[in-house]
């Protein structure tokens, strides 16, 4: 168990590490879109709120309200619900006509929903050549799921984790 805790307190560490320090807010009524690969609109506001919908990149949502932290959102099915301010952008992302597909890798993916591009990441890897991705690399690769997420925050006492 104690091995299991470190690994999720290094995984939560490391999601709070990668969100951005401060996302805009979005007025109501603005068209904005899915700027991450896959992301759950969800009842409130909470870590665990329940899951209402799956949006993912490019879907296309109306603001209902929004802060810095969460945004609530309307699909074009009319289900509503909350996102991270931070998994939106106002610029229109624009799909394939081929069955609505994206021709972009999931790192590329990854990387537009944090606003870099390929060439800005090979530029700062060019920058500090003496500094090691593949922790964090691997540790993109750890899915865990909501269910152990909040046993973990539950059993730790941590803030959020009755939500």
């Amino acid at each position: 168990m104690k091995k299991i805790t470190v690994l999720l307190f290094t995984i939560l560490s490391a999601c709070t590490f990668l969100m951005p320090v401060s996302a805009e807010t979005f007025k109501k009524g603005t068209t904005v879109y899915v700027a991450v690969q896959a992301s759950n609109l969800k009842d409130g506001k909470g870590v665990f709120a329940k899951n209402i919908v799956s949006v993912s990149y490019g879907d296309s949502l109306l603001v209902v309200s929004s802060d810095k932290k969460k945004t609530q959102v309307t699909t074009i099915s009319n289900k509503t619900g909350w996102i991270a301010t931070g998994s939106l952008t106002k610029k229109k992302i624009i799909k394939s006509a081929k069955g609505g597909t994206v021709k972009a890798s999931s790192s590329e993916i990854a990387l537009a929903g944090k606003g870099f591009s390929e060439e800005a990441e090979n530029a700062y890897k060019a920058s500090k050549p003496n500094l090691d991705y593949d922790t964090v690399d691997k540790i993109e690769t750890i899915n865990v799921s909501e269910s152990d997420l909040h046993t973990f925050a539950k059993e730790g006492k941590l803030a959020g984790g009755a939500e």
